[in-house]
């Protein structure tokens, strides 16, 4: 029987790629005022549905949507998490 699962998925630049998007905040962030943020990185956040037999398989196909579509791995790392999810079934009167 098949499982539903929630997925959250976080693509980050590398530590070693420059950030221009990043570096931007940051400095608008300066441009606020707030001089006590530093270090800024700007990253991706998805979100998705997946059905599988189970969390092995899910975290499986996950793996490989991430590898060779969500994220470059030659500059960006990704890691995500994975809930599973009850299906509540409607009951009609």
């Amino acid at each position: 029987m098949n499982r539903q699962y929630k997925a959250r998925i976080y693509v980050t630049l590398r530590p070693s790629v420059l950030d221009p998007a990043g570096v931007a905040v940051e400095s608008g962030i300066g441009q606020l005022g707030i001089a006590n943020v530093k270090q800024v990185r700007i990253g991706k956040y998805i979100e998705l549905m997946l059905t599988a037999a189970d969390e092995n398989q899910a975290s499986e196909q996950l793996d490989r949507i991430c590898d060779q579509l969500l994220a470059n791995p030659v500059i960006e790392n990704y890691q995500f998490d994975l809930d599973e999810v009850q299906v509540q079934l409607g009951v009609s009167t």
